[in-house]
């Protein structure tokens, strides 16, 4: 593994972080990509006005969300505020 570090590290536990922090790094980008990939299908539904597969699609959504919140990737109150305005966009469809 290649890591982006300006200073290297001269105590044992501090190189650890570093590796450690780098993993959590990728899981965290993972997750965050999954998220907003799916927020964005969502989204692109609503201006298109597609109620019915926006909906369907929700449920992944949320799901992807909650995976985010549960592993700290965003928080808590963030991903409750994603699902609701989600949820009210799809709402104001006519």
């Amino acid at each position: 593994m290649v890591y982006n570090v300006t200073n290297m590290p001269i105590i044992k536990s501090a190189k650890r972080n570093i590796r450690s922090s780098a993993r959590k790094a990728v899981y965290n980008s993972r997750r965050s990509k999954a998220m907003k990939e799916v927020v964005k299908e969502v989204r692109t539904l609503v201006s298109a006005k597609d109620k019915k597969s926006a909906e369907t699609l929700l449920s992944k959504a949320y799901k992807a969300i909650d995976k985010a919140a549960k592993g700290n990737t965003i928080k808590k109150n963030a991903a409750s505020r994603k699902k609701s305005r989600l949820a009210k966009a799809i709402k104001k469809i006519a």
